[in-house]
């Protein structure tokens, strides 16, 4: 390990390679519940391009694994260390290189966060639509390396629909250039989309480039209260079956109502069984859609529906949204004794028809285990995160949850959807990958991964 060390501090800048144990062990993983992890041999962060390839080139000299890594924000395990490892953040390759506002395209590195790079864009009256629910903290990297999805995937879609190009170290230290600058572009086979949610095992990114859209006109936003949440996802199909095509559509249960009036109050309905917050971003016509929405929630069963009544309460409840995941961690840390509660959180996504099989299904499943279960998601494009709670200290309660899960995944993959809509699947669902893939699929998958990476040295172990 001393040679490897001193190899890299030969090749990197001052400061860019990293010992400290308290440090290692800080990038050890990253949020994801219940995942193995190892210990670093060292942590290393690059600036450049030919930075990262030295590094690549050191660690295939040496047959030492690389583990990429972005702002840890991660819930599939994809971005933990395995012991020995080099990790190669890219936390220090933060520099927004170019805005063309003619062209709407942005040139970054992966160490952009989110919130900058569409605070930067704004600017130019541009937006970059993927909004991940950790996007004041995620990077771009990241979001591209798991195909990350947000609250506006219901209208914008997913991060791959605005990954224009790529620049890739490969397993060998060569260089990769992917995609296009243009609108248009079809040369070839489409290797971007091949790297874009490949989440570090075919190789590491270092620069991206993004298709940007006109900023949105103004929102209105709407809340509808439920009596049950099949009857909120029966609402779902409806606004989908109609036609209509709202920029959110989030979905939130009782569970989840409760551990938000319990994070930071705000006066939720925490009676009800589920809450379904949509918006329209349409400018002039925004009021009469959300007038249409709220007809078919009502249609549905709602108990309750109302427009938020001006910008600073819209922003208050996607903010509640927003703050979800930690107000789930706070609900599970004090539901077992001395802090010891954790989640495993699913990432199943069904078609649109399907919804209110799926949580009706999972209501089920939580009875039968008798486990909590909190359901919150992209309602209007299918994608729910089932946030099953779990005591860490418990191997009978661990093994409960776990079996929770895969009934879970099991009953997504039998309405027809996927293991994951977007956390990517990293350590927690690789059997579940299999799985849906079937063996012709995980054949080619493993044909990919030995024609980039025949060592196996990227990120050791995550999705095969």
């Amino acid at each position: 390990m001393a040679d490897l060390i001193d190899d890299l501090r030969a090749s990197l800048p001052d400061g860019a390679v990293l010992t400290d144990p308290d440090l290692l062990r800080g990038h050890q993983r990253d949020e994801a519940d219940l995942c193995e992890y190892g210990m670093p041999a060292v942590v290393v962060r690059p600036r450049t391009t030919g930075e990262v390839a030295a590094v690549i080139k050191i660690a295939a000299a040496r047959g030492t694994p690389v583990v990429p890594q972005g702002a840890r924000t991660g819930l599939a395990g994809a971005a933990n260390a395995v012991d020995g490892a080099i990790v190669l953040s890219t936390a220090a390759m933060d520099r927004i290189v170019e805005v063309d506002p003619v062209n709407r395209i942005a040139v970054v590195q992966p160490g952009v966060v989110n919130a900058a790079l569409a605070a930067e864009v704004g600017r130019h009256g541009l937006r970059y639509p993927p909004d991940p629910g950790s996007w004041e903290s995620s990077t771009i990297g990241g979001n591209v390396a798991t195909n990350a999805g947000g609250m506006c995937c219901v209208k914008y879609g997913v991060t791959a629909e605005y990954v224009l190009g790529l620049e890739v170290v490969l397993a060998s230290g060569e260089v990769l250039r992917t995609g296009r600058r243009t609108a248009k572009g079809v040369a070839g086979y489409d290797l971007t989309r091949l790297f874009v949610g490949s989440e570090g095992t075919l190789g590491v990114i270092t620069e991206i480039t993004l298709s940007l859209r006109p900023a949105a006109e103004e929102s209105l936003t709407l809340v509808a209260v439920f009596p049950s949440t099949a009857a909120a996802g029966a609402a779902v199909a409806a606004i989908s079956a109609r036609g209509l095509t709202p920029s959110l559509l989030e979905l939130l249960d009782q569970t989840h109502l409760i551990a938000l009036e319990a994070y930071r109050p705000m006066g939720l309905r925490t009676d009800a069984k589920a809450l379904l917050l949509a918006a329209s971003d349409t400018g002039p016509r925004a009021a009469a859609d959300l007038e249409r929405i709220a007809a078919l929630c009502e249609e549905a069963g709602a108990d309750e529906v109302y427009a938020a009544t001006d910008a600073e309460e819209a922003a208050a409840l996607l903010q509640a949204r927003r703050n979800a995941h930690g107000a789930m961690e706070k609900y599970a840390a004090e539901a077992f004794p001395h802090g010891n509660g954790g989640l495993i959180i699913d990432d199943v996504a069904v078609p649109r028809s399907a919804l209110a099989a799926l949580l009706d299904g999972t209501e089920k499943i939580a009875a039968e285990h008798g486990v909590a279960i909190g359901v919150v998601g992209h309602a209007g494009d299918g994608n729910m995160h089932p946030n099953i709670v779990v005591d860490r200290a418990d191997p009978a309660s661990v093994a409960q949850c776990r079996r929770a899960f895969d009934d879970i995944m099991a009953l997504g993959l039998s309405l027809g959807g996927t293991c994951t809509g977007e956390h990517g699947v990293g350590l927690l669902k690789r059997a579940w990958l299999a799985e849906e893939i079937g063996p012709v699929g995980l054949a080619v998958h493993t044909a990919i991964k030995q024609a980039l990476d025949p060592a196996g040295l990227l990120n050791p172990g995550k999705v095969l």
